[in-house]
This record gives structure tokens, C-alpha cells and sequence, in this order.
């Protein structure tokens, strides 16, 4: 493993990049075993095995007592709804953005955006002909990076999923369909499998794109194989659990969710030409839907809520509602419609409207459509390609352009607060996803990660 890397911190910055605490507080908090236990849950079951580590990892990550240790353990966060707890932020920024805590110019070539747990923020890149998964501090200091496969050479060069982190281990499928698991804490790899090999997986043009997902004791992904449509695997080991060869479709470029409906808990996701779901328990096929794409890009995660799927795709492939059976056996379609084609920068439901940007070859911004009808409430077009985070009432948009942008939403209007662009040295186009978290905006593009304090009063 090469020499850990320090990220460039802003003169302003540069005193608070290893702060020193006194050892008095540290006793403070080895004697408030309440603390720690109110903080600990079954999420962090993983640091509950080391109370000792947890303590000093709890003082380094800056987390005062009684307060939520940061927590975005997978794509688009706790349930994937991509919407973050956190409040107290900042309701517009300085004309220059929030302040810049530390940036991170090594990451690779890729497109993932980070999951954080444990203190610390994990993503992956390309580095010449391999692929790399990184683990850093929230200070921005490398922890430790290790191999996952082949860099990804085929179109839109560069790493696409983030690791998923769950009881004390982070889950990686690479763009070939390699999927490893590794000791948070270290990088110690603990297995791996291919998808390809075991379950006759085919990538499509794009590659394995898929953010792997953990419910409970068992790991869900869409390999897409003939052995092996839908897949769940032993976490601890990487056995296989169940394998479903019943689904006809074949794997797109989606992430899946788990969804219960009338207390029947199923893994949906979107396929090549179809949305569906699947019994978590059993691995039986549920029920499906179409929802063909116009040019091989069904990549956008579905929105589960009250019992209806929301799937879009863009270039015209639309945005589509389906309601399951009572007995998730069947689902109808409830509209179709073609404003909100978003392609792959995540769609947000917020009090019952989808939020999300149009296809911008068809002329179309930021859209908000009414959830259960369809109608189409507005398209900002000012705002452009983005992609999308919630927290705090407000919108955080990573422009396809490189900006990032603080926007207001209702269902009648989106209004831009504040926007600027970060001091990249890469050129557009950006198309990775914000993260906001622990009082932090963590962006990335191309190899740079930043990470801004949105914090109010900092």
C-alpha cells in the first residue's frame, strides 16, 4: 500500500487539522458510558465489538457528547430516500461557497461520490490499470487504499459505485462485476467473488454499475446472469444464499432498495427493459413491469412509497408509476410521462413531489411532478443537469457544468439561494452525487474530493 496522503488544507485550516485533546476530556468520555451507549445502535454493531477503538475514533471525528456520529453507510444514505437528518445548516452560502475544510486530490479516475461510517469517508477510482477502493479520515488523511479488480477502460472511463458499509465491513462491485468484501477498519480484504464466473453475468455497455446492498444477513445485487438474475450472498463469506434464474430481464445500470408492502419485504430495482421485485426471504419473483429504455440507460434508483414505484430514464425514456397488488403478486401502471427523463443524477421525493432534472437534450432544468398524478408542477431550466442531495429544506445540486448549487423547492417553483463553482482542476462534465453529512457537503470530480462545513454559525 503506498504512503498515506494528506489532503491540502486551506491556510485558515491548517491549525485545526490535528486537534489535540486534553486527557481530561478523553476520561470524560471513557466514564460517560451512557453517551456511548445512546450512540451506539444496531447499525454500529460493528464498532460495538471495539468500545475502545469507537472512543478514540469517536474524540478524533470531533463528535461532541449526545450527538449522532456521522452516518451515510451507502448510496444515497440510511434507506437510500437520499435525504439527509441533518439541521442547523447554512441557509445561503458567501458568494465564494461554504467554507472549504480540506480537499483530496488522489482519488482516481471515477464517478463515485462517498459512504461514511466509523469516522471515515470511503469512495473508489482508477488508478492506470487497476481499481482501488479508498478509506480516509475525516480530516481528509488517507486510511488505507486497496486493489478491487480492472480499471475500467470501456466508455465513460473511470470507477462507478461507492462501497456499501455495513456492521463493521464495506461491499464493492467493481465495473467488470467483481465483488469483494474488506474490513472497514483496515482494508483487510475478507472475500471475493465474480459474477461473471459464478452466476454467467454480462456487463453492459457501461459495465456493473450496481451499489450493492445489505439487509440484514444477507447481500442483494443484480448480476443479470443466467445463473443468477437476482442474487443474494452470505455476507460474512460470499456464499451464495438464493439465486433467481426465473427473472427473463437482464441487469441495467440501476441500485436496487428494499421496499415493504403489506408487510411483504422485497428487493426492487430497475432492469434492461423492465422494473420488478423480488422476495427477500425466498428470492421469488414477485411481480414485473415494463419500463424499456431508449438507448440502453435505465440507471436511475427507484422511489418506493405507499405501496407505488417510481422508476425514470432518460433521452425521452420518461418517468413511470406503478402500483402494487395488496399482495405484491402484480402491479398496474398508474401514468407515464416524459418530463421528468431524468438520466442519472438521482430523483429526490420530498412531501409527496419528485424532484429531479430532465433529460437537457429536450430542453429540460430541475422538474417537480406530482407523485401520485404525474402532472408536472414546473421545469427550472436555469438550473440545468444536476445532481441531487436533500437536507435542511433544501436542495444541494452538483451541476453537470461543475457548480454546486443551494436551491429552495416548493411544489410551484425551485429558486436558486446560492451557487458557485468549487476550484476544480478538472473540466466538466461533473457526474458524481453530493453527499451531506456530519455538517458537511462532500463533492467529487474526476480524482478531487472536497469536503465544505455547511454548519450555520461556523
Amino acid at each position: 500500500m503506498p504512503p498515506a496522503k494528506r489532503a491540502t488544507l486551506p491556510p485558515d485550516r491548517a491549525k485545526l487539522a490535528a486537534p489535540k485533546f486534553p486527557a481530561l476530556l478523553v476520561g470524560a468520555i471513557l466514564d460517560n458510558r451512557d453517551v456511548i451507549e445512546l450512540t451506539m445502535n444496531s447499525r454500529r454493531r460493528g464498532l460495538a465489538r471495539h468500545p475502545l477503538t469507537f472512543i478514540l475514533w469517536f474524540v478524533s471525528a470531533g463528535v461532541a457528547a449526545g450527538q449522532e456520529p456521522p452516518f451515510w453507510p451507502e448510496f444515497h444514505g440510511p434507506g437510500r430516500l437520499n435525504k439527509s437528518p441533518e439541521t442547523g445548516l447554512l441557509k445561503e452560502w458567501p458568494k465564494d461557497g461554504p467554507r472549504l475544510l480540506w480537499k483530496f486530490s488522489d482519488c482516481g479516475v471515477g464517478y463515485a461520490g462517498v459512504t461514511i461510517a466509523e469516522g471515515m469517508a470511503f469512495t473508489s477510482g482508477d488508478f492506470d490499470e487497476d481499481e482501488y477502493i479508498l478509506a480516509l479520515g475525516l480530516d481528509g488523511t488517507l486510511k488505507w487504499r486497496v486493489r478491487n479488480g480492472k480499471a475500467w477502460k470501456g466508455p465513460q472511463p473511470g470507477a462507478r459505485t461507492v462501497p456499501t458499509w455495513h456492521n463493521g465491513m464495506v461491499y464493492h462491485m467493481n465495473a467488470h462485476g467483481i465483488l469483494s468484501a474488506y474490513e472497514a477498519a483496515t482494508g483487510k480484504q475478507a472475500w471475493s467473488v465474480d459474477l461473471k464466473e459464478r452466476f454467467e453475468a454480462r456487463a453492459g455497455a457501461w459495465g456493473f454499475t450496481e451499489h450493492v446492498l445489505v439487509d440484514g444477513d444477507m447481500l442483494m445485487c443484480m448480476p443479470g446472469g443466467k445463473k443468477g438474475r437476482v442474487v443474494a450472498l452470505d455476507p460474512k463469506t460470499g456464499d451464495t444464499i438464493w439465486a433467481n434464474t426465473e427473472i427473463q430481464d437482464r441487469a441495467a445500470y440501476s441500485s436496487p432498495l428494499i421496499a415493504v408492502h403489506n408487510g411483504v419485504r422485497q428487493f426492487v430495482t430497475l432492469a434492461h427493459e423492465t422494473v420488478l421485485g423480488v422476495e427477500v426471504g425466498s428470492g421469488k419473483l414477485l411481480w414485473t413491469h415494463k419500463h424499456p429504455s431508449t438507448c440502453d440507460q435505465n440507471v436511475t434508483k427507484p422511489i418506493f412509497h405507499g405501496g407505488s414505484v417510481f422508476v425514470t430514464s432518460g433521452h425521452r425514456g420518461g418517468g413511470r408509476l406503478v402500483r402494487l397488488a395488496p399482495d405484491s403478486k402484480s402491479a398496474s401502471e398508474a401514468w407515464f410521462g416524459t418530463d421528468l427523463d431524468n438520466c442519472h443524477g438521482g430523483v429526490i421525493l420530498h412531501e409527496g413531489y419528485l424532484y429531479g432534472s430532465g433529460c437537457r437534450l429536450y430542453k429540460m432544468g430541475l422538474v417537480c411532478v406530482d407523485f401520485e398524478t404525474g402532472r408536472t408542477m414546473f421545469n427550472a431550466q436555469d438550473i440545468g443537469k444536476v445532481s441531487v442531495t436533500w437536507a435542511d429544506g433544501r436542495l444541494y445540486c452538483l451541476g453537470n457544468d461543475a457548480t454546486m448549487a443551494l436551491v429552495e423547492i416548493t411544489p410551484k417553483a425551485a429558486r436558486i439561494v446560492s451557487r458557485f463553482l468549487p476550484p476544480w482542476r478538472n473540466k466538466p462534465p461533473c457526474l458524481s452525487h453530493p453527499v451531506v453529512c456530519g455538517g458537511r457537503l462532500y463533492i467529487r470530480h474526476l480524482n478531487e474530493l472536497f469536503a465544505y462545513d455547511v454548519r450555520e454559525g461556523r
